[in-house]
């Protein structure tokens, strides 16, 4: 994982700069410069829009008691959307623009959750079910239900 993120690291900015610079030989430096500042604002209103609904499906199903996995790596992925709309560049701003899309966002968690990438104590919504009369579902955990009563020596 660490040599994925060095490379990263140090591809993303070549790719950038190699971008911006073609781009800008092709239109100009202050269009570039004007697109670049454009697709951040774009990407944030978008940002914003994408993050208070997410935000507000999970807090319905919080309150249903049920902690959704997929919503919460949604909520991730919208945070790495708003960081790649927020790095001036053509590439970052393709990928933050990629994780907006809902139906490219769903998808991505839940192939990260199946991977096993995204794992977290208590994610398991059935389990966790405050709402849920039935003590029919399984869960991972031994629960021994029992009464107790305190009882006082009288030496």
């Amino acid at each position: 994982m660490f040599q994925i993120l060095l490379v990263a690291f140090l591809a993303i900015p070549v790719i950038e700069i190699y971008l911006l610079i073609q781009v800008g030989s092709v239109i100009g430096a202050g269009w570039t410069i004007f697109i670049v500042i454009g697709t951040a604002i774009l990407g944030a209103s978008l940002l914003r829009q994408q993050g208070l609904e997410t935000w507000s499906r999970l807090t319905q199903s919080i309150a249903q008691g049920q902690l959704p996995p997929t919503m919460l790596v949604e909520g991730i992925l919208l945070l790495l959307s708003g960081a790649f709309l927020l790095t001036p560049g053509f590439f970052t701003d393709s990928i933050g623009f990629l994780f907006l899309i809902p139906l490219v966002r769903k998808a991505l968690a839940g192939y990260l959750l199946s991977k096993g990438l995204f794992m977290a104590a208590g994610m398991h919504s059935s389990a966790y079910s405050s709402t849920s009369s039935s003590r029919s579902h399984t869960t991972e955990y031994n629960v021994i239900e029992g009464e107790y009563e305190e009882r006082k020596d009288h030496d």
